[in-house]
C-alpha cells in the first residue's frame, strides 16, 4: 500500500462529473491513501452531473491544507463554482507553493486558473477551455495526462487511467 498515511483533499460542489470524482478518490483508497471530500458545507450531499452522490465529510472553513499531501480538483461544471470560493482558492495556493500533488482535469483547470498559478506551467484540460489555460499563461497540450512539477492534469474521463496513474505516482514521490 504505497500511499499508506497520505492525505489527500478531494474537492467537491454541485455537477460535478461523476467519474471525474469518484474514481480517482477510489484508486486512490486502494492504494491505501485517506482521501476526504471537502465541500462548501460538512455533511453535505453534492450531486453529480449524472445523479451520482458524494457526501463531504468537511467543510472548506474546516480544512487545513498544511495537513494534507495532495488536492484534487474534479472536473463537470463544479469548478466554476469552486473558483468562486476564497477557501478553495487557499488550499490550491497553499499546495501550490509547498509543492504538493494538485490534480486537475477536465474543467478543474478554472479553479487553477482562478488561483493564478499557470503561468509558465505546462498543461491539459478539456480542448474547451484551452484558451483560458493558455491566456492564464500556461502552454497548453492536446495530451491524456501532462504532469509539470507538483501539477498533474488531464482532459478528461476516457483518461482517467493514465491521469490517476501519473497522480499516485507523484503523489508516493515517484
Amino acid at each position: 500500500m504505497r500511499l499508506q498515511n497520505k492525505k489527500v483533499i478531494a474537492l467537491v460542489e454541485q455537477d460535478f462529473e461523476d467519474l471525474e470524482l469518484w474514481y480517482p478518490i477510489l484508486r486512490l483508497q486502494e492504494e491505501g491513501a485517506q482521501v476526504d471530500l471537502v465541500g462548501k458545507e460538512a455533511g453535505k450531499t453534492y450531486i453529480g452531473k449524472y445523479g451520482v452522490p458524494a457526501e463531504s465529510a468537511y467543510a472548506f472553513e474546516d480544512i487545513n491544507a498544511a495537513n494534507y499531501d495532495a488536492i484534487l480538483v474534479p472536473g463537470g461544471w463544479a469548478p466554476d463554482k469552486l473558483r468562486r470560493y476564497p477557501e478553495v482558492l487557499d488550499m490550491v495556493v497553499e499546495m501550490d507553493k509547498t509543492k504538493k500533488p494538485i490534480g486537475q482535469i477536465c474543467h478543474a483547470g478554472w479553479v487553477l486558473i482562478s488561483a493564478n498559478i499557470l503561468s509558465g506551467k505546462n498543461v491539459t484540460s478539456t480542448p474547451g477551455i484551452k484558451d483560458d489555460m493558455t491566456n492564464a499563461g500556461a502552454t497548453w497540450s492536446d495530451e491524456a495526462v501532462v504532469t509539470d512539477g507538483h501539477i498533474i492534469s488531464s482532459r478528461r474521463p476516457p483518461d482517467l487511467p493514465p491521469y490517476v496513474k501519473a497522480f499516485a505516482d507523484k503523489l508516493a514521490g515517484e
